[in-house]
């Protein structure tokens, strides 16, 4: 019985997420800093919780950054994402193997 008031508890929550935002700004936001800081949110967040997985989802310290500095430099360059991510294991699976 717990578990099916946790999934509801989550289920209300989840709807209130998506549904205040509809409810309170009707209106069009004129605010230039408003729109600013709206449109940076989702890059924000994925990067949050990107960057900490990065440096802890290998044995080493060091070959994680060898990767994400592989993803670094492909992605300034503007290299599409499958070669990114490929590009960036394969550093980190050679580095692995070095160290």
């Amino acid at each position: 019985m717990k578990i099916y008031s946790y999934i509801i508890l989550m289920a209300v929550t989840t709807y209130l997420i998506r549904m205040l935002p509809l409810v309170l700004f009707q209106k069009p936001i004129k605010s230039q800093f408003v729109k600013s800081f709206l449109y940076y949110v989702p890059y924000t967040c994925l990067t949050v919780m990107t960057i900490p997985a990065i440096f802890t989802c290998t044995k080493s310290v060091i070959s994680a950054t060898v990767g994400f500095i592989v993803a670094m430099i492909l992605g300034f360059n503007k290299k599409s994402l499958p070669v990114v991510a490929a590009a960036a294991c394969i550093a980190v699976f050679i580095t692995e193997r070095f160290i």
